[in-house]
């Protein structure tokens, strides 16, 4: 998301709250309840040159959500009690759900005490070679090495480009061009030519996942813990859209096997890697159904509604994302005005009447 896009969602956003559109509007849109998606939680703010600041909220902003949630009357609840009550059909009150993606050591160390304290649960789909320490994390491979260049030099659509990386500005382009480009092209290649560029500018992408990344025994740590659910994210965190029907449905079974083993604990919830619908779609939704698990969320944005109790497995979500870290955003986007506008009046659930 630019710099731009985002100046411009904080003041819609906050329009909504100031004039209390959102309040009147919330009886038309609101969900029966909310699943929150999260990555990092970091106590240090970012720098000049930060690309991934959307995945990184504070310890405070983390504590501020959850207080709204209790105080505005939603029930926090674990996935398996989500999963009940869309089921039955019990959605007398909204619920929240908190979720973490990856499985990122700072997720233990800061986010797992808030938790506690507030006695509420939460979730954490793990890729499992990233417990390994072998798992490749190149959108943030490719931000060490933009950091480390001054200039990158690479062939991009068979065109040589020189990229310039010397201000934080121009590393910010450079990144954004980048990730952009890599996105369009075959996976394995673009983790390939990211590689390529750490071992060009000095960076250590295998210390960078076993910096960065939960270890087995702590996930083991997580996982004992009854406020905790352990998800699966896959094995090696790709795009299973991209992959044939065999190699998709690989990466998910062995990821719950491989995390029922370490833990001991069943795993029946999922989180599918990038979400979004090019990511992820009806093939991905049905193979998870057939693979018996009861859950899987995805990174189209609204809240969860009644009628997705059809798609369990096709589960929307919200990013509490670290350039909207304020009270007032949470609450607009509990209202579920935001994605009622972006979705139109098939998330109001507004239906032409039947023909007479």
């Amino acid at each position: 998301m630019s710099w731009r896009t985002s100046s411009l969602r904080r003041v819609a956003l906050s329009a909504l709250h100031f004039s209390g559109a959102d309040g009147l509007i919330a009886p038309l849109t609101r969900g029966a309840g909310v699943i929150f998606s999260l990555h990092h939680v970091r106590p240090e703010k970012p720098g000049a040159f930060a690309p991934n600041r959307t995945h990184c909220v504070t310890p405070e902003f983390l504590d501020t959500a959850i207080r709204l949630v209790i105080e505005r009357g939603f029930d926090v609840l674990s996935l398996d009690e989500a999963h009940f009550r869309l089921s039955e059909g019990d959605l007398d009150r909204p619920f929240a759900c908190f979720t973490f993606d990856g499985g990122y050591k700072d997720v233990l160390q800061h986010a797992y005490p808030i938790f506690r304290r507030h006695k509420r649960p939460f979730a954490v789909y793990l890729a499992t070679d990233y417990a390994d320490g072998r798992g490749d994390l190149w959108w943030l491979a490719l931000e060490e090495a933009v950091r480390a260049a001054k200039i990158i030099e690479l062939k991009i659509n068979g065109t040589v480009r020189k990229l310039a990386c010397e201000t934080a500005a121009e590393k910010t382009a450079t990144y954004h061009k980048l990730h952009g480009w890599l996105c369009g092209i075959a996976e394995d290649d673009a983790r390939q030519t990211v590689a390529e560029l750490c071992r060009v500018h000095g960076v250590d992408v295998s210390g960078l996942c076993r910096s960065l990344m939960m270890n087995w025994d702590e996930v083991r740590v997580l996982g004992a813990d009854p406020l905790v659910t352990i998800g699966a994210h896959t094995r090696r965190h790709y795009t299973l859209s991209r992959l044939p029907f065999a190699g998709a449905r690989f990466e998910i079974e062995t990821s719950v096997q491989r995390i029922e083993a370490e833990t001991g604990q069943p795993c029946r919830h999922f989180s599918y890697p990038y979400g979004d619908a090019r990511s992820a779609c009806r093939r991905e939704f049905d193979l998870v159904r057939e693979l018996g698990l009861k859950t899987a969320v995805t990174a189209r944005k609204d809240l969860v509604r009644p009628h997705h109790s059809r798609s369990l497995t096709a589960l929307p979500r919200v990013a509490l994302n670290g350039e909207f870290q304020h009270a007032r955003y949470v609450k607009v986007m509990l209202s579920g005005v935001p994605y009622a506008w972006s979705n139109g009046v098939r998330s109001m659930q507004l239906r032409p009447a039947a023909a007479s």
